[in-house]
Parts: structure tokens; C-alpha cells; sequence
């Protein structure tokens, strides 16, 4: 019995951790627009397009801060998003 409530709990530590709900998880500098999309609360698609375009035209992240410079990324959505991003 205790063998398959630690089994169950440490596939449940998995999948939240591989789902991104721990604090800065999501590499600005490296995630693929769909990590981004799947992982960052109020960024579709089209949003991840434009972080992974504006990285490639601009280099990589120095901050997390500057994904504010992102078209469509506002104060209100960098501030939904903030903790969940990472530059390492």
C-alpha cells in the first residue's frame, strides 16, 4: 500500500512539475513557442510567436522584463507571467 501512495504521489510531482506550475519555469531564451503557449497563463499562440520572433531579431533575453517589449505583452499579462519565467 505505501509503495503505491509513493508511486502515485511522485507521478503527480511529475506531471506538475512538467506542466509548468513551478515558479520560473518557462526559459525565455530557450522554450519554443508552444512551451510558452502551453506554460504561461493569458499567452496564446500568437503571442509565442511574437516572444520567439522578438528573441530572434533581438537576441537573447538580458531580463525577464524585457518580454514587456513584445507586442501584446502588457503590464497586466508580464505580470501574470512573471513568475513563471526564467532566463537559465
Amino acid at each position: 500500500m505505501k509503495k503505491k501512495f509513493l508511486a502515485a504521489l511522485a507521478a503527480s510531482i511529475f506531471t506538475v512539475a512538467s506542466t509548468g506550475l513551478f515558479a520560473g519555469s518557462v526559459n525565455l531564451n530557450t522554450a519554443d513557442a508552444k512551451t510558452l503557449a502551453d506554460n504561461l497563463d493569458g499567452v496564446g499562440m500568437s503571442k509565442a510567436n511574437d516572444i520567439v520572433e522578438y528573441r530572434t531579431q533581438h537576441g537573447p533575453f538580458k531580463s525577464v522584463d524585457e518580454v514587456q517589449n513584445v507586442k501584446g505583452i502588457g503590464a497586466g499579462t508580464f505580470e501574470t507571467i512573471k513568475p513563471d519565467l526564467t532566463l537559465k
